[in-house]
């Protein structure tokens, strides 16, 4: 790996933030909703909150619509403490993303309001005034490779952070919606993970960048483990493996009683990578992410689940490790 994550780290995260609209009280369906409580939302918003929780240095560099939507991510990463100066605002007719969802864990309705996103408008002038020396890890959601000018950019920033020693992470995050087909994704996929250390990822994703079945994907990240990087790769309620040079091992998870199924992996990452920072062991990261993905599920919203690094303490004491 190319950094050393110390207490002291600061990270950037590239990608999408938005707007969450959750339909109130929880339990509620959207279509009888009077009521609808906010959140920051986008998986990379999350990440970052999730970070900014840990009390880590985070910033995040991403594009924004100039209204009042893009105005209200700049707030909530204000509150956060996410420092937003590599936040572009957008002039004219893009727009942030904005979900409106459910706290429900059966048949949840979740309806992402991406036309024109602000986000995939991310340029490589953005990136050149990025100053990657001054960050210790660059975290990227896969969602910021679906289209240009964000893919271009995006794979720019990966070799520049590269070049400054950082350590590199990616979370597939793969949305099908994003994409114009999954050959395209499989070969974008491929070549932001040659210039990645860290590749975070579910059994689905690994799939797709496999070009082929859950067990094509499983042999894929087996082979990438064997490499100079590490794969973490994810199986739902099976748990996880980590597949690298020196170790592999499986982590199972957590069981809690869920209230949504949203914002797992993104506090799976954000504690991985505090985890990592604050002195744990690769296992021990990978286990603390498992149990924030459980908090998470069973709290409301995302990024305002996200928990403290005592919060996190005080679970993993209180919970038997989970079988795998």
């Amino acid at each position: 790996m190319s950094a050393l994550l110390l207490p002291q780290s600061k990270f950037l995260v590239l990608g999408r933030a938005g707007m969450d609209l959750y339909a109130d009280p929880p339990g509620t369906q959207v279509e009888v909703a009077t009521k609808f409580s906010t959140a920051l939302g986008g998986s990379s918003g999350n990440i970052a909150a999730g970070l900014a929780r840990h009390d880590l240095a985070t910033s995040l560099l991403s594009c924004v619509s100039d209204d009042a939507v893009g105005r209200f991510v700049l707030n909530e990463l204000e509150k956060y403490g996410i420092d937003a100066s590599h936040v572009r605002v957008l002039p004219g007719e893009t727009r942030t993303s904005l979900a409106v969802t459910e706290t429900r864990i059966e048949n949840t309705q979740n309806t992402l309001y991406r036309n024109n996103a602000s986000d995939l408008m991310l340029t490589e002038d953005l990136i050149a005034e990025v100053a990657f020396e001054d960050f210790d890890a660059l975290i990227v959601t896969g969602t910021a490779l679906a289209s240009n000018p964000s893919r271009t950019a995006t794979l720019r920033a990966l070799e520049h952070a590269r070049n400054a020693d950082a350590l590199v992470v990616i979370d597939l995050d793969y949305r099908p919606y994003s994409w114009p087909g999954a050959h395209e994704a499989s070969e974008t996929y491929r070549a932001a993970i040659e210039a990645s250390d860290i590749v975070v990822g579910n059994d689905d994703e690994f799939a797709v960048v496999a070009n082929g079945t859950h067990e094509d994907g499983r042999k894929l990240a087996m082979e990438l483990g064997r490499d100079e990087m590490t794969i973490v790769y994810k199986m739902g309620e099976r748990g996880s493996i980590v597949f690298s040079k020196d170790e592999t091992f499986e982590t199972g998870i957590f069981p809690v009683t869920a209230v949504k199924p949203m914002g797992a992996g993104d506090a799976f990452m954000a504690s991985l990578m505090a985890s990592m920072a604050t002195g744990h062991s690769l296992r021990d990261a990978v286990l603390r992410g498992s149990a924030a993905a459980a908090m998470v599920v069973s709290r409301f919203g995302c990024a305002p689940a996200m928990p403290t690094s005592a919060e996190l303490d005080t679970f993993v004491s209180q919970n038997s490790a989970p079988q795998t």
